[in-house]
């Protein structure tokens, strides 16, 4: 099978569907790229860096993907020669010297040279020969401490170097650590490799170099009562420039190689191991990556994995004398795990029909010689296929700021960042997170205003309604009218409030709308991107926890964000409906008011989740209860309630659900 070239070219275009094209993967770094250039400047003026690192950042989006942080100290300045402790002479800097004197390869002891404020880190000096040393074991258990003080509605323990915990079935790891930008000096041979080899390219290498190198708080696994104090070298910054330097062949050959770990080789390899392998395979350039040879390049890095695993030895990238197999892959784990691997070579690369998802990719072109894959960025749906992408990636950017201060900050970003030019997909991205800060600053104003003068008043109105505005200009359709009627709602302006709301569900009911479901893309299908997504992408409504914009859900919004849930999101279906009801009821328009309600009603019990995602249901009913509670409907507002409880539980909403059934209830008893 591995010498069929049509073979390998199924399965690169099945590889392309399951894991990404080329474009789908650009487009899914170059938003979270942006993302990161936006808010760089916030979190230098915080004073704690935030980096996403793991396959997420790298351009996977695998159903158990998880979310991998990095967070460091700005103040902080690691080093790794005492001579460069010169160039951090400013007040309030803390200087840590990174000390390999006596560890093993790829972990270095930190020397505190100057003192330091942080209790996290005062709490975790060690005194060895005179010197003061931050102990890994401790400065963990203290950051475990102080992000589970800090968010109390989660359960994090110590995994590796992180704090871990799961939040909506995904498992999420915090990396408290120490940045450098100083390369150090154990592996500076592997520059020296590099540029001999021609891999990375010399533009990325400088890049790398630029971003030094970040220490995380686990030890090696050696037996030593000095063990505590060791670091790990980290170079995830690094292997996010190394992935993204790959050519789609061989990021599609990591992901096989990541599906292949994962449904087939399990325990105790990891998909470390796998991208190690891939860097060292491409640097030896001993192979051609292309389509056709992509089943040679798995056997290839295959080969590598069972040699490795033979002599007990597993090299690191950038510190080749780190065995990374050592006291991990030993033993009975070593033999039982080399046995396995004997016998898949021996089944050649016919051991990928071991992995269910690579089975169903493959099966059929082996079942029939003439079965091909036409390319997944050549058919006919390839620019809908793009724009349900780039949607997807750029609508859940938020930036959930709660002082005005900040998102000055995030607007000045923003500012900055419009002069400059950027891919088509980060400038969209920068597009769509002008509106999002935009329409967050707005609110933020709105709810930290204390007017006491109808001057104050008028001033406060024009400059949220000139923000809002502003960001329908740029924004997206549900950016551009929503957020402004629920703005008009909430100040009393019912009939500006119904007439924006009128006009939504206009545009909503248009046939090339991108929601959910299958549209007509012929009417914007040349149409630019920035056009595109100004007429006719549609997404949900996310109302900020932090900020109360409709009085009719603060009870909603309060306890959601008591069980950790940052946003309450409603269809805009929901929502149009939901103004129209509270609108003319306001302004007493019963049949206006009652024809919404049915509205609202016949669209929650009709819909197959194509207006109402089924995620969110439980919000949806609580809102069509909410508004037969508000018009005076009690027995319907106790069903929907009912209703709401029996869906899933999404929004962590089920105490408000109850307080309001229990309300209705003393309301039927006259008490």
């Amino acid at each position: 099978m591995d010498h069929i070239p049509r073979v390998s070219e199924v399965l690169y275009v099945g590889l392309c569907r399951k894991i990404g094209t080329p474009t789908e993967v650009t487009i899914r770094r170059d938003v979270l790229d942006m993302k990161e250039m936006i808010e760089t400047p916030l979190q230098i003026y915080r004073g704690e860096r935030l980096m996403m690192s793991g396959s997420y950042r790298e351009g996977f989006r695998f159903e158990s993907s998880d979310l991998d942080r990095m967070l460091w100290g700005c103040h902080y300045k690691l080093i790794s020669d005492i001579s460069q402790s010169s160039f951090y002479t400013a007040s309030g800097n803390t200087i840590i010297l990174m000390d390999s004197t006596d560890t093993p390869p790829g972990f270095v002891r930190l020397q505190l040279l100057t003192p330091t404020s942080n209790p996290n880190i005062s709490s975790s000096l060690v005194l060895l020969n005179d010197r003061v040393y931050i102990s890994s074991s401790q400065f963990q258990q203290q950051s475990v401490d102080f992000i589970n003080n800090a968010l109390r509605h989660l359960t994090f323990t110590p995994h590796g170097p992180c704090a871990t915990t799961t939040f909506q079935s995904t498992e999420i790891d915090h990396a408290y650590c120490f940045a450098s930008i100083h390369w150090p000096v154990i592996a500076q041979p592997w520059v020296d490799r590099s540029l001999r080899n021609n891999w990375p390219p010399v533009h990325v290498l400088a890049d790398i170099l630029k971003h030094g190198c970040h220490c995380v708080p686990i030890a090696s696994k050696t037996i030593s009562s000095e063990n505590e104090l060791e670091w790990r070298l980290s170079f995830s910054q690094a292997e996010q420039k190394l992935v993204y330097a790959m050519n789609h062949t061989q990021f599609l050959c990591y992901g096989l190689l990541k599906i292949f770990q994962k449904e087939v080789l399990k325990e105790p390899l990891c998909s470390y191991f796998m991208k190690t392998t891939m860097f060292w395979i491409i640097q030896a350039d001993c192979i051609r990556w292309c389509p056709r040879d992509l089943l040679n390049c798995f056997w290839t890095c295959f080969k590598y994995l069972i040699q490795c695993v033979y002599r007990g030895e597993f090299p690191n990238f950038f510190i080749p004398q780190n065995n990374m197999f050592l006291n991990k892959v030993v033993g009975h784990a070593r033999t039982s795990l080399l046995e396995q691997l004997n016998r898949y070579y021996r089944m050649g690369v016919s051991c990928l029909l071991h992995s269910k998802t690579l089975r169903s990719i493959l099966l059929p072109a082996l079942i029939s010689p003439s079965f091909v894959l036409h390319s997944a960025e050549g058919h006919y749906n390839a620019v809908e296929d793009v724009d349900r992408v780039l949607k997807k990636e750029i609508f859940p950017l938020s930036f959930h700021e709660k002082e005005f201060t900040h998102c000055l900050l995030l607007l000045k970003s923003i500012d900055k960042l419009s002069r400059l030019s950027f891919s088509p997909y980060q400038t969209l991205s920068l597009q769509h997170a002008t509106a999002e800060v935009l329409t967050q600053t707005a609110f933020v104003m709105l709810n930290n205003a204390s007017c006491c003068t109808h001057r104050q008043v008028y001033i406060l109105d024009k400059t949220v309604c000139n923000m809002l505005r502003l960001a329908a200009r740029v924004g997206s359709v549900t950016q551009s009218l929503l957020y402004l009627a629920l703005y008009y709602y909430r100040m009393g302006r019912y009939n500006d409030a119904l007439h924006v709301t009128y006009l939504t569900k206009q545009r909503l009911s248009q046939p090339y709308i991108m929601y959910r479901g299958v549209v007509d893309n012929e009417a914007v299908g040349r149409l630019s991107l920035s056009r595109k997504m100004k007429t006719a992408w549609v997404d949900d409504v996310r109302l900020d926890n932090g900020l109360h914009i409709i009085k009719e859900l603060i009870l909603e919004q309060e306890v959601s964000k008591q069980n950790g849930t940052l946003v309450l999101i409603i269809s805009p279906f929901v929502l149009t409906d939901m103004l129209s009801v509270l609108c003319n009821y306001r302004l007493s328009n019963i049949s206006q008011y009652l024809q919404s309600l049915t509205d609202l009603q016949t669209l929650l019990i009709s819909d197959d989740g194509r207006y109402v995602p089924l995620h969110i249901r439980d919000l949806s009913w609580q809102i069509l209860g909410i508004c037969q509670h508000v018009v005076g409907d009690l027995h319907g507002a106790l069903q929907s309630y009912q209703e709401s409880l029996r869906q899933r539980p999404s929004h962590t909403i089920q105490k408000a659900t109850e307080a309001r059934i229990q309300y209705i209830s003393r309301q039927f008893h006259g008490t």
